[in-house]
């Protein structure tokens, strides 16, 4: 009997693997994503999109649903008794065209992983759910999954595997990987989204207790829906049932008019500090929770999730046009990195705010992940040229220019979508443009020159606010060679040719190149 071989298997369907799901989808590749649930997330747990992510769901074309579905955080209202101090969380800060969405976004994760499905549905993606991951053996070539799922076993013959099916990863452990940190069993919060009455929904209030233990509410946007956390005292025993939640919640808050109905999901959380020793092994790969985990403080486990997917998407889809397998190193080598930092930070944050410290619960740039950076790393080194704000690795600003006949157009617009991009300012970096040669396969390339004409540019453009002057610290001819993840790949700013080819083979097939992995190839079972 022949098979079917695909070209990536996703273990995991939540946003991480969702994400990588549509962006492989959109790239033409066939795709399949199991989940071993029975049905979607309904929780609220992860409630936090930070601009950086937004972005990435932006090109993605589920950002849409996310903006409808969430709303900006409230101020805090932090409680001593009678007395409710205001706290503000976080600042908001104006849209600007360097960052169209400069303010963390609050959503519950249900309403996040239902835009991603539907996001995957409209590309002609589904999840298959109730579909459990048995076994996993690799050789050189492929990777065959042994799968149960409710028409009974399957063995499904992949070129890839990733793994984003959370902390307990399956595939992880099949991997033998290690998942090195702590869990500390005596640290345990109850999370509850429950229907409250009795409550202000225009604050998030927080009361704090002796010996770091605390009552926190979260208004849930788009209706009456609470998310409370309690964190328990060591030995006590999580209270589940709606009668146990009030009494305690009561206590607590010393309120006898707040009312928990309704409940629509419990969870008792226990505060991991882990990061995998790997980020996969020969044709197999983790992402997100299943490798790395996070204290719930900041709002960054999701977030860089979802970045993982958009780092490992674009590069999986270009092996498998040809590129060198080399590439693919190239994920472990500058997420991990990435991992490690915002472990540090949201561990920080959480263990502050049982202190009550400030600036544990204050929200900032640290958090909007926006000026994280590969610059140093493999497809990035350092001692190339840059500008004078961005350096090779950098998340490429936004900006708003101008088209031939006056109108706007937003950079990030002409980025969005599966291929690379090469901005030229200036008529050196624009005969440059001119002359570099693209592989046929793989991600296309899409040109643009500013300030000068190039007969190859897909859009010519001019910049009469000085935007990438100004927010892009281009002041001389300049070629910007970006990345299908919005980082910046490679800047020339002088010797434009040769400095862009050498970057561009790094992460393309070689131009000419018409060799693509068949993916209608069958093989014997």
């Amino acid at each position: 009997m022949n098979q079917r071989i695909l070209d990536v298997l996703i273990v995991g369907a939540g946003p991480t693997g969702t994400a990588l799901a549509i962006d492989l989808t959109r790239r033409g590749l066939d795709v399949r994503v199991i989940d071993k649930n029975d049905h979607a997330f309904d929780g609220s747990r992860a409630k936090g999109l930070q601009p950086r992510t937004l972005e990435v769901l932006e090109d993605l074309g589920a950002l849409e649903d996310v903006l409808d579905g969430g709303s900006l955080y409230p101020l805090t209202g932090i409680h001593f008794g009678p007395v409710t101090v205001p706290f503000r969380m976080m600042k908001h800060r104006r849209p600007s065209p360097a960052v169209p969405y400069p303010d963390t976004w609050l959503i519950p994760q249900f309403r996040t992983d239902r835009a991603l499905h539907d996001r995957l549905g409209e590309l002609g993606g589904h999840v298959e759910f109730a579909t459990v991951l048995v076994e996993l053996a690799q050789d050189a070539d492929h990777v065959t999954a042994q799968v149960a799922g409710p028409a009974g076993t399957e063995s499904i013959t992949a070129r890839y595997v990733v793994g984003a099916d959370g902390g307990s990863s399956r595939v992880r452990r099949q991997l033998g990987i290690e998942f090195t940190g702590s869990t500390d069993e005596q640290d345990r919060i109850v999370i509850v989204d429950a229907v409250t009455t009795g409550l202000s929904r225009n604050r998030w209030h927080l009361w704090p207790r002796t010996g770091g233990k605390f009552t926190g509410a979260c208004p849930l946007p788009g209706g009456e829906l609470f998310q409370w956390m309690v964190r328990l005292a060591p030995g006590e025993e999580p209270m589940l049932d709606e009668a146990r939640l009030n009494e305690r919640i009561r206590k607590a808050t010393g309120d006898r008019r707040i009312t928990l109905t309704d409940i629509q999901w419990t969870s008792v959380f226990r505060p991991n500090i882990r990061l995998a020793e790997s980020y996969g092994k020969g044709r197999v790969f983790i992402a997100g929770d299943a490798a790395h985990v996070h204290p719930p403080a900041g709002a960054q486990g999701l977030n860089t999730g979802i970045q993982d997917a958009y780092n490992l998407g674009w590069k999986l889809a270009q092996v498998l046009a040809g590129a060198d397998p080399a590439l693919l190193d190239t994920y472990e080598a500058e997420r991990m990195p990435i991992a490690a930092g915002v472990l540090g930070l949201a561990t920080k944050k959480y263990d502050g705010i049982a202190r009550l410290d400030p600036s544990s619960i204050r929200r900032g740039k640290d958090e909007q992940q926006l000026a994280l950076t590969y610059f140093g790393g493999p497809l990035a080194p350092a001692g190339g040229d840059r500008t004078e704000t961005l350096r090779a690795g950098d998340r490429i600003p936004g900006a708003v220019l101008r088209g031939p006949g006056g109108e706007q157009v937003r950079l990030f617009d002409l980025m969005r979508g599966p291929h690379f991009t090469i901005l030229a300012h200036g008529p050196n970096a624009a005969d440059a443009l001119n002359g570099l040669e693209w592989a046929e396969t793989g991600a296309p390339l899409r040109r643009i020159a500013v300030g000068a004409t190039a007969d190859r540019a897909d859009h010519v453009l001019t910049d009469p606010a000085q935007t990438l002057t100004r927010m892009h610290g281009l002041i001389e001819d300049t070629l910007l060679l970006v990345r299908p993840d919005g980082y910046i790949g490679h800047i020339a700013t002088s010797d434009h040719s040769a400095g862009i080819r050498a970057a561009a083979q790094r992460m393309t097939p070689a131009p000419g190149s018409r060799t693509v992995p068949d993916t209608d190839q069958r093989v014997g079972e």
